[in-house]
C-alpha cells in the first residue's frame, strides 16, 4: 500500500498517537483536552497525503527540497501555521512544538513500515515525499510560532513605553516647577539641571523604542503634513540638542525655498536624531554643519561632522533598529538605544523621500536627506 493511501485509511490510529505522545508534554498539556492536544494533527496529515498523491517532477522534487518550489500546499501551510499560534498560546515552546512533528514523522514510518510486506523503489519515494510535506508544515508551523513570539514581545514593550510616559511626565513637570519656582542654587541647581536633561535623554529612548514597536507591529509611522518651514524647525532642532551640551555650535546654513508640506514634529524628530548623532560621533562639536538647500521640487538636507568615520560593511545595517555604533563597541558612554537613524529613516519614508550616508576619513561623515515639497 502506498503511503498516502496508508495514512488516509490509519489517520485515525496515527493520530491517536499524536494525542498520546501531546499528553506528556507539561506542564502545558496538563490543562489541555483531547481536542486541544489533537489540534491541527489530522489536517496537517490529510493535507500531507493529497500533496504525495500529486504527481512530481525531478526538478520539483529537487526545488522542494530547498524549500523553493514554485506552489505550496495550502491547506498544508494553513495547519501548519495554525498549529504553531495555538501551540504559543497553549504554553508549548519551541522545542516542544517541533518535537510533535519528529514524532509524528517516526510515527507514521513505522506503522506504515510494518504493513508492508514487500517493499519496492517506490515505497521510497513515498518516504521521501512524506518527509517533504512534514518538513513544510513545520516550516509554516515555526514561522507561525515565532511571528507569535516576536508579535507578544513588540506588545509588551508598547505597554512598557506607554506606561514610562506618564512617571516621566511627572518628573520633567515637577524638574521644571522647581527650576522655575524654587531658589536653588549651587549643587541643588546643577542636580536639577542634571535631572531635567536625563529626563529629556529618557522621554526621547522612550519615544524611539515606541516607534520602533509601531513599525514591528505593521504599522506604519503616522505623519500629519501641513505647511511649514524646514529652516525654521532646524534652528529649533539644534537649540534643543545643544541645550544639554552647552559647548556645541553647529553651523546652519540655508540656501534658497525652504518650504514645503511636511509633518514638523517628525522632521523635529529626524533632525534631533540626525544633529545628536553627529554631536555624539564628531571630533569637534563645533563643527557639526547643518545645511538645508531649497530645489524645484525638493528640499535637500545634509548633516556633516568629523571624526572616526563608519566603517564601509555597516553602512548598510546603519539604519536597521538596534544596530550598535562604532563608538559603543569601543565602549564610550550613550544614551541611545541604538533606535535614532532606525526612526530618521522610517521618517524620510513616510515623507518619501530618500536619505543616503557617506563617510571616510578625509571628508567626514555625511547624511543626505532629500524631500519632496509636496506629498
Amino acid at each position: 500500500m502506498r503511503l498516502s493511501e496508508f495514512i488516509v485509511l490509519n489517520v485515525d490510529r496515527i493520530v491517536d498517537e499524536w494525542e498520546l505522545f501531546a499528553e506528556t508534554i507539561t506542564p502545558a498539556a496538563d490543562l489541555m483536552d483531547s481536542a486541544a492536544l489533537r489540534d491541527h494533527s489530522r489536517a496537517i496529515l490529510l493535507a500531507a497525503a493529497r500533496d504525495m498523491s500529486k504527481p512530481q517532477t525531478p526538478d520539483e522534487q529537487a526545488a522542494k527540497a530547498k524549500g523553493e518550489g514554485p506552489e505550496k500546499t495550502p491547506s498544508l501551510d494553513e495547519a501548519g501555521a495554525s498549529h504553531g499560534e495555538l501551540r504559543h498560546t497553549v504554553g508549548f515552546d519551541l522545542v516542544q512544538m517541533t518535537s510533535e512533528f519528529r514524532h509524528l514523522r517516526a510515527c507514521v514510518i513505522r506503522l506504515w513500515v510494518d504493513s508492508l510486506e514487500s517493499p519496492d523503489m517506490t515505497y521510497f519515494q513515498d518516504m521521501i515525499r512524506f518527509n517533504e510535506a512534514i518538513d513544510e508544515a513545520l516550516a509554516e508551523s515555526t514561522a507561525a510560532y515565532a511571528e507569535r513570539v516576536n508579535r507578544s514581545r513588540d506588545i509588551f514593550l508598547a505597554v512598557l513605553g506607554h506606561d514610562l510616559r506618564s512617571p516621566l511626565q511627572a518628573v520633567s513637570m515637577s524638574t521644571e516647577m522647581l527650576l522655575r519656582k524654587a531658589a536653588l542654587e549651587g549643587d541643588a541647581l546643577k542636580c536639577a539641571g542634571n535631572i531635567k536633561r536625563g529626563t529629556g535623554h529618557m522621554v526621547m529612548m522612550v519615544n524611539d523604542l515606541l516607534e520602533l514597536v509601531r513599525s514591528r507591529l505593521g504599522k506604519s509611522l503616522p505623519i500629519e503634513p501641513a505647511p511649514m518651514d524646514l529652516a525654521e524647525t532646524a534652528q529649533e532642532a539644534i537649540a534643543r540638542a545643544c541645550a544639554a551640551q552647552p559647548e556645541c555650535d553647529p553651523i546652519l546654513n540655508i540656501l534658497g525655498d525652504t518650504k514645503g508640506v511636511w509633518d514638523s514634529r517628525r522632521l523635529d524628530q529626524m533632525l534631533q536624531n540626525l544633529i545628536g548623532n553627529a554631536l555624539q560621533h564628531g571630533s569637534d562639536k563645533r563643527q557639526v554643519t547643518v545645511t538645508i538647500r531649497g530645489e524645484q521640487n525638493s528640499v535637500q538636507l545634509t548633516v556633516h561632522n568629523d571624526g572616526i568615520p563608519i566603517p564601509a560593511d555597516a553602512i548598510p545595517t546603519i539604519f536597521d533598529p538596534l544596530v550598535r555604533s562604532a563608538s559603543e563597541e569601543l565602549g564610550e558612554p550613550t544614551t541611545s538605544l541604538g533606535l535614532g537613524l532606525f526612526i530618521v529613516k522610517e521618517v524620510v519614508d513616510a515623507h518619501k523621500g530618500t536619505i543616503d550616508v557617506t563617510s571616510n576619513e578625509a571628508d567626514g561623515t555625511l547624511f543626505t536627506v532629500v524631500l519632496p515639497r509636496h506629498l
